[in-house]
């Protein structure tokens, strides 16, 4: 049976408040758009800093695209705790090396795996070394991303390195809709792909594969 990764988040969230705590986190985000959400549900709980470490995201342009996107949201979004970000270097070839012979394995499969361990392995290592009490990410407020998976990451890494991982499936009680909401209340910038090459050439693949067939 699945764990319920969003119910072990509530409870996590409730035994804080309940000692009165207000703890720091490092969240990975992987947009701004799926951070609305994440942020408008833990900003009364955490003093949340932003971790943007999305180094799968091409072109460049894309890439500061979305990462300005975010700054932006961060500055409008008003929050009585803590809402901060830190800036991580683009790091494209590191990246590229660790997807090496995934490169046409289909969207959702192991070069996405991978993809997520080296995001969350960087979070991890930068929230121990600054001192947070969890780390954690926005991933798993997509449909398309596998929560499991994800939350599996999160939990091995919080073994290997001793801090605190914050489960989470943030798509759960509509989540994903409310990012959507939040997104365009904010004129938010929406990309239709989740960020490498291979993703955005498979989208275009499914694109004209739909025009195709609607031509005939």
């Amino acid at each position: 049976m699945l764990m319920n990764y969003n119910k072990v988040m509530e409870d996590i969230i409730s035994k804080e408040t309940m000692n009165n705590n207000v703890p720091k986190l490092l969240l990975h985000s992987c947009c701004a758009p799926c951070s609305t959400h994440v942020i408008d549900l833990l900003a009364p709980y955490f003093d949340i800093t932003i971790f943007y470490y999305n180094p799968n995201i091409e072109p460049y342009e894309e890439y500061d695209k979305r990462k300005q996107e975010e700054i932006r949201f961060l500055k409008e979004y008003k929050s009585n705790n803590k809402l901060d970000i830190i800036d991580c270097d683009y790091d494209n070839d590191k990246y590229h090396d660790v997807i090496k012979g995934l490169e046409n394995v289909s969207e959702g499969g192991a070069r996405c795996i991978k993809c997520y361990y080296l995001r969350l392995e960087k979070t991890a290592l930068a929230a121990l070394d600054k001192g947070y009490d969890y780390f954690g990410t926005t991933l798993t407020v997509s449909p398309l991303k596998k929560s499991d998976k994800i939350n599996e990451i999160g939990e091995s890494l919080s073994n290997k390195y001793k801090i605190k991982y914050l489960y989470s499936d943030f798509k759960k009680k509509n989540g994903y809709l409310h990012s959507i909401e939040l997104a365009k209340k904010y004129n938010l910038y929406r990309q239709d792909y989740c960020g490498c090459i291979y993703s955005k050439a498979e989208r275009e693949r499914k694109k004209q594969t739909k025009i195709t067939e609607m031509n005939q």
